[in-house]
């Protein structure tokens, strides 16, 4: 806007936004575009519906142009219309039952998109003052030139991973000095390779002379300086892999460090992605980064080392037999592209068998990581069964690849000894015609062959390169990503020290991203006083964990606001919001480390005292003080060592070390005994006294004493007050009906805890 062009190009402006932002900016758009000629890329039709002319294409070609209107009256069989239709078909999808909900403020309304046909009719055409529609639709025309966009594609992947590569050496900047000595012993190394084939070739014809006192001499000189030459091979070898090495594992660190916690920072959208999932994540984590490292750390000096072979070894043939030299260098393409052959061909081109082999890994880990589920359903034959089943594709590869490999390997060892044959047949020419002596010609052969299968090597290399740049992409993909909500943005308003928690989500509309067409709340309104416990209940499904994970903002709402202390989270920094609360889950997610550390979890800046009498609040503090190790035992993986009540006071523990001012608890007795209920629960009495608290349960039992409870069912609050309230005002309702599927006992019904009552007609009178 600032340039204020004549010519406008849009391409897909508001393709990423929201229907709220599109409708802003859309609407700026629209002002902005009046007296420019504007050329609009869009996929969502609804942004185009005001252009002076809509031309559709379809491979390459201008298939139909004319205004939307135009384009609508050509009926159901036209490329737009079906466009528009298939759009409005996935909008219905995810609308359909909003539709059915009660009527909401108008400003919520307007926020959402209406049909794209039914819309056109309340807008008016743009004042364009240069409409396209002056040209007719044969003058209409666009040409591609399809050999121009993969160069620029080829060209651009060159360039984007040249610069992934001074990405890397920036990072691995501070260890420029280690570099540096690695590559001065790789160099020497590639010195003192070509050095050795020289020396043993100069061996060879020393014993082909007559003269024994001279070739005793001869030999005596070469053996000590073959001991010279691996005494030098053992320091200068040591030093380019020590260094390299160095350089090499520092990468790995730092790319690690930055890639998890690039992952961290990620929205929880994100990992609900499937090719997000932990298990591929976690190998990504350990495979790119070492793939990064071979391709830069380990392979660099190999290359280095090579190069100066090379250097030397040319150098060296054409100083003492040029002929024979230029013959070598000629033949110098067959004798690499044979080696390389070689290597791979006797490798069977097994690299391009990990992708078969991903799933059948896949389920291996998976039941591995699951090992009691397996056992317990004594499904030990099935998971080989299936295991078995998916090694068939990657067999019947092999079998191919393997008659190819035999075939293939063979073809490579007769180009090479060809090769050979040829360069030793010229030399004894070069001989027989007194051109040169076997001394010279022998030596040039040798030196040039070796540094001809350290060519070779170099190009053994190309796949650790390729999927060395295949990390590196994958790596600066990640670190790269700019999260959709991020979680320690500067800019965003600290939350103050002390907060009250009053906690209200207000009009909130919610849909997981990984499921768009099922939506989880319609117009929700939902509030939790300060100070005071707000039990969330429905049936299963019905979203109730959902409103912990707004309230978190692990999600945003499609639309409306969920705020604290009346103003809405989006503004604050969300690092500084998640202090202020403490979340103890239906599952207890325990480290494999002590239980002191587990609770210490909490906060970063806990003392010992204040985890023990986080323990002693969490009734966890007696039976681990009876461990033999204390607060220092080991809990195993996922606090396998510990039983599930066990686990759970050590959460509540963790929660409460917190001293959050809202606390969220989500079915947090829900898969415990009743003993271990009890406990659990006499402990969540005491960690919600005087704070801010939301419980997500399905045993009504332990939610009884809540200030309000809000009935959950259909993506709205259906029934909302105190126990007691629900039960009388509405006798056959969810509530009720629930309760009576829970068979309480009369007392568990009726009965209030005492203390509590008289909270709870003051919310009932509230509500009222």
């Amino acid at each position: 806007m600032l340039k204020n062009p004549a010519i406008l190009l849009l391409d897909e402006a508001t393709s990423a936004l929201d229907s709220e932002s599109e409708k802003l900016v859309q609407e700026a758009l629209d002002r902005f575009m009046i007296g420019r000629t504007t050329l609009v890329i869009a996929h969502r039709l609804s942004t185009i519906r005001k252009a002076d002319l809509v031309a559709v294409l379809q491979q390459g070609n201008v298939t139909e142009i004319g205004t939307h209107d135009e384009l609508i009256a050509k009926g159901e069989n036209g490329v737009y219309m079906k466009l528009i239709r298939m759009q409005e078909m996935a909008h219905e999808t995810a609308l359909s039952n909003a539709r059915k909900s009660s009527a909401r403020p108008s400003s919520a309304r307007n926020s959402v998109s209406s049909p794209i046909i039914a819309r056109n009719s309340s807008y008016g055409r743009s004042p364009y003052s240069r409409r396209l529609s002056d040209f007719s639709t044969s003058d209409f025309s666009l040409s591609i030139d399809a050999s121009h966009p993969g160069y620029r594609i080829e060209k651009l992947a060159f360039k984007e991973q040249a610069s992934s590569f001074w990405r890397l050496a920036k990072m691995n900047s501070p260890e420029w000095v280690y570099a540096l000595v690695g590559s001065i012993g790789s160099v020497i190394c590639g010195f003192l390779s070509a050095f050795f084939a020289y020396v043993l070739s100069a061996v060879l014809s020393v014993y082909y002379n007559q003269n024994h006192a001279y070739m005793s001499r001869e030999i005596e000189k070469y053996c000590y300086l073959l001991i010279g030459l691996s005494s030098a091979a053992l320091i200068f070898n040591t030093l380019q892999h020590f260094f390299w090495d160095i350089v090499g594992e520092n990468l790995t660190k730092r790319v690690r460090e930055k890639m998890l916690a690039a992952l961290l920072k990620n929205e929880m959208a994100w990992f609900d992605q499937e090719e997000n999932e932990s298990a591929r994540i976690a190998a990504r984590l350990a495979l790119d980064a070492n793939n990064v490292r071979s391709a830069i750390g380990d392979r660099i000096s190999v290359i280095v080392q090579n190069t100066a072979l090379m250097l030397v070894a040319c150098t060296a043939g054409f100083v003492l037999q040029w002929r024979l030299a230029l013959v070598l260098i000629a033949v110098f393409p067959l004798v690499v592209a044979a080696t390389v052959l070689q290597k791979m061909f006797m490798t069977g081109f097994s690299g391009d068998l990990e992708a078969a082999h991903a799933k059948g890994t896949q389920l291996a880990g998976e039941a591995i990581a699951n090992v009691r589920t397996v056992a317990a359903f004594n499904s030990e034959a099935k998971i080989v069964g299936l295991f078995s089943t998916n090694l068939e594709i990657p067999l019947r590869r092999c079998f191919w690849k393997g008659q190819i490999a035999g075939s293939g390997y063979g073809i490579a060892q007769f180009a090479l000894y060809a090769s050979y044959a040829l360069g030793l047949w010229y030399a004894s020419w070069l001989v027989k015609h007194g051109i040169s002596d076997f001394s010279k010609t022998i030596r040039v052969f040798m030196v040039l062959m070796v540094s001809a299968n350290g060519a070779a090597e170099t190009l053994t290399l190309a796949p650790d390169f390729i999927k060395g740049g295949q990390a590196m992409r994958s790596v600066f993909d990640l670190l790269d990503r700019k999260t959709e909500i991020e979680p320690d943005d500067s800019d965003a308003t600290p939350v103050p020290d002390s907060i009250r928690g009053e906690i209200e989500l207000k009009h909130v509309d919610f849909f997981y991203p990984t499921r768009p067409d099922v939506p989880i709340f319609r117009d929700l309104n939902l509030r939790a006083r300060a100070g005071k416990t707000l039990a969330l209940v429905g049936p299963s499904g019905c979203g109730k964990s959902s409103v912990i994970a707004l309230i978190q903002r692990f999600y945003d709402p499609s639309s409306g606001r969920v705020m604290i202390d009346g103003k809405d989270i989006r503004k604050y920094n969300l690092k500084s919001l998640r202090k202020h609360m403490a979340m103890v889950p239906q599952e207890p997610c325990l480290f494999a480390t002590s239980i002191y550390e587990n609770i210490a979890y909490g906060s970063e800046s806990a003392t010992e005292a204040e985890i023990i009498e986080a323990a002693n609040l969490a009734n966890a503090h007696k039976f681990i003080s009876a461990l033999p190790d204390g607060y220092k035992t080991f809990v195993g993986e996922r606090g396998v060592q510990l039983s599930g009540g066990q686990k759970q006071r050590i959460a509540i523990a963790r929660a409460l070390v917190r001293k959050a001012e809202v606390m969220l608890l989500d079915e947090a007795t829900s898969a415990l005994d009743t003993e271990s209920e009890r406990s659990v629960q006499e402990a969540l009495d005491r960690a919600y006294s005087g704070k801010t608290t939301i419980i997500v349960a399905h045993r009504l039992s332990t939610i009884r004493n809540a200030h309000v409870i809000a009935v959950i069912d259909d993506g709205k609050v259906a029934e909302q007050g105190s126990h007691s309230h629900l039960l009388k005002n509405y006798p056959d309702g969810c509530y009720a009906r629930m309760i009576q599927l829970q068979r309480f006992t009369p007392s568990q019904v009726i009965g209030m805890a005492p203390g509590s009552s008289s909270s709870a007609r003051t919310m009932d009178d509230e509500e009222r």
